[in-house]
């Protein structure tokens, strides 16, 4: 019988690295996939296009697979880039890691794959794809190392893609995952974790998103309508904002120790151009009892059925427990018993039942 062809998306990073010695270990006929999504400063400091193809060419040497690259650059900025500036312009803060790997690594990379022939595709993600015995469903399932879990940015992935995906890491640490670097003598077993935009890399953010939008500066207000500064643009601060603000020495309200509380972006108010500033980490703008977000996507094909279960409105939150109330397929609302800090507009709202993810939607908005 001939070996199952897996195409797995190597990027040059640990991850998806060990992820191709796993499935070739396990029997695999492993080709990698190394994807190009940008173009536009390719030869700037931030963008590591080219070492991350060499990383990956090397590490398919030493593990001994084929590998060939793909340029998704068009795509990745009609599908994605596109829509994540709309989502700034609109003074929303959008999660660019959840749209990529549902139209480009979910749909462009699947594709591709398909094409070469490929049974399953597989990334270096850390989650778990299981297929329910009981009703045939496919499931999405959080890591066993649950400070690396990444379910939250797939929530959006269907029935279709689940059942082609292969996610080696999910059962895995970490540090274990790092090790096998080691022993393997990966090239690149001691390089770090990338962070910033997906596929764009870590760059000075406000410089960068100022290339692209258009953004006019207006007042900084506190509760009480007073004026403490001037903001650069609305689309440049995100709700629960701490750093960067500009408004440190302003001191409106001491503490009895003569001390002042730190000043968090708690409101924007796109119609009139203010941005809505208060001090203290648990101030009452800061809380929010309840959320309403669109754009839902169900794993199972169909929103989850009214009642309690727990959920997360930003990736690095632990698990909150929830009542959730879909309004037909692409709205749902949510209740906290506990309210919730800094609920963001055009962030995601993540379903789970347990170790099972739902699911979820984008925050349009919140209660107080």
């Amino acid at each position: 019988m001939s070996k199952k062809k897996v195409v797995i998306g190597m990027s040059g990073g640990v991850d998806s690295s060990v992820a191709a010695w796993m499935l070739k270990e396990q029997g695999y006929e492993v080709i990698g996939l190394f994807m190009k999504n940008w173009e536009d400063d390719d030869d700037s400091e931030y963008c590591s296009t080219r070492q991350d193809w060499i990383d990956a060419a090397s590490v398919a040497d030493v593990v001994g697979v084929d590998i060939e690259a793909v340029n998704f650059a068009a795509e990745y900025k009609d599908r994605v880039f596109a829509e994540f500036l709309r989502e700034y312009q609109a003074g929303r803060t959008p999660n660019p890691d959840v749209l990529c790997n549902a139209e480009i690594k979910f749909k462009a990379f699947l594709d591709h794959a398909m094409h070469l022939g490929a049974d399953l595709i597989a990334t270096g993600h850390y989650a778990r794809v299981r297929q329910n015995a009981r009703h045939g469903r496919f499931e999405l399932l959080k890591a066993f190392d649950h400070t690396k879990d990444q379910s939250y940015f797939l929530h959006r992935l269907n029935q279709a893609q689940l059942s082609k995906t292969l996610f080696p890491l999910g059962e895995i640490p970490k540090t274990e995952v790092r090790k096998i670097a080691e022993q393997l003598q990966l090239p690149n077993a001691a390089k770090k974790d990338s962070t910033g935009i997906c596929f764009i890399g870590e760059r000075p953010f406000r410089e960068f998103l100022g290339r692209y939008l258009q953004h006019k500066p207006g007042p900084m207000k506190t509760p009480d309508g007073k004026v403490v500064g001037e903001h650069v643009g609305l689309s440049f601060y995100t709700l629960g904002q701490r750093k960067g603000i500009g408004i440190g020495g302003v001191k409106t309200y001491q503490n009895p120790d003569g001390s002042s509380d730190a000043w968090y972006v708690a409101r924007k108010d796109i119609e009139n151009n203010t941005l809505w500033v208060v001090q203290g980490h648990d101030h009452p703008w800061l809380l929010s009892s309840a959320l309403t977000a669109d754009q839902a996507s169900w794993i199972a094909g169909e929103a989850p059925e009214a009642g309690r279960i727990s959920a997360k409105t930003r990736y690095r939150q632990a698990d909150v427990p929830c009542d959730v109330q879909a309004d037909g397929a692409l709205n749902f609302s949510l209740g906290f018993p506990d309210a919730q800090w800094a609920v963001t507009p055009g962030q995601s709202a993540v379903l789970y039942d347990g170790d099972v993810c739902l699911g979820g939607g984008i925050i349009a908005g919140s209660t107080f």
